[in-house]
């Protein structure tokens, strides 16, 4: 057996190094910031996709639009791996992308703050003209629907037609769009109601929204929600 085991070592060693060579290189710290040399950009309307070069292998990362050049080295503050994600905008699915915001001078080194993002939920943009059909089909709802009905649909399906009001990308890897049909009350923020998604959209678009409805969701740094639309897919 001890022979046969010596003969086998070498066999074994290269198997090894084969297996090691193919892997994909191992994701990076959420916590650490990703350094790179710009390999490729891409710019949309809501992000800039860079292509790195990273001590770990070649990666891509996306960050809010920026002006990036090939051949810069950039560092990726707070990244947030996500896998299988799927660009619409480039038609390309990414095994795994890691987003975040660029550091160094002149550039953001933190994530978007979130109070910012979400201050007055109910009393976004004014949109007195907002008047957009209700979905239709199994599990639709109104805007008012969902936020007064939340604790009946809690964890269900729900599908919704509505006016994008606001729109905030690449918060943790997501996308937060605050959306109204004309139904509800501002006085009491049943007119507006937050999606949380990978899809992007813009202020003014009119979007299908397909997602479950969460309620008393926390998202940290003291900041919660009674509902929202969380999962959700986002089409025109």
């Amino acid at each position: 057996m001890k022979t046969l085991l010596i003969r086998l070592l070498p066999v074994l060693l290269v198997l090894g190094a084969s297996i090691s060579a193919a892997a994909p290189p191992p994701a990076p710290a959420s916590s650490a910031p990703l350094a790179g040399t710009v390999l490729e950009v891409k710019d949309v309307e809501q992000y800039t996709y860079l292509r790195l070069k990273t001590k770990d292998g070649e990666m891509w990362a996306a960050v809010p639009t920026s002006k990036v050049k090939v051949g810069a080295s950039v560092s990726i503050a707070n990244p947030q791996v996500m896998t299988g994600f799927r660009s619409k905008t480039l038609n390309k699915t990414f095994d795994r992308i890691v987003f975040g915001t660029l550091a160094g001078p002149g550039e953001q080194s933190a994530q978007p703050d979130l109070k910012s993002m979400h201050a007055d939920a109910g009393k976004g943009p004014a949109a007195p003209d907002v008047k957009v059909e209700k979905a239709k089909g199994p599990n639709a709802q109104t805007v008012a629907g969902i936020t007064t009905g939340a604790a009946t649909l809690k964890d269900k399906p729900v599908l919704v037609r509505g006016q994008v009001v606001k729109f905030t990308a690449n918060v943790m890897g997501k996308n937060w769009i605050h959306l109204r049909d004309g139904t509800g009350s501002a006085a009491v923020g049943s007119n507006d109601v937050l999606v949380v998604t990978t899809d992007t959209a813009a202020v003014g678009d009119v979007v299908l929204v397909k997602g479950t409805v969460r309620t008393d969701r926390n998202l940290g740094s003291g900041y919660s929600y009674k509902v929202l639309v969380e999962d959700a897919s986002v089409t025109k």
